[in-house]
């Protein structure tokens, strides 16, 4: 999946960007007080785009 379809998803679920790291991206999910990092590659596998929204606890996109 690309990074931007991602982090689109990730924001229509709720969830919002909290700061950059030195790979990574930091997500949250306000709701649920969760956080996880996002890496910056071009194409994400879909098992990691899995974890990351289970992470969120969010639903998993259904182009995939």
């Amino acid at each position: 999946m690309k990074r931007r379809d991602l982090l689109n998803h990730l924001s229509q679920q709720g969830c919002q960007f909290v700061r950059e790291g030195s790979e990574h991206s930091i997500w949250e999910n306000p709701i649920k007080k969760r956080r996880t990092s996002v890496p910056r590659h071009r194409e994400i596998p879909i098992f990691t785009v899995t974890r990351i929204c289970k992470q969120l606890g969010i639903s998993i996109p259904s182009g995939n």
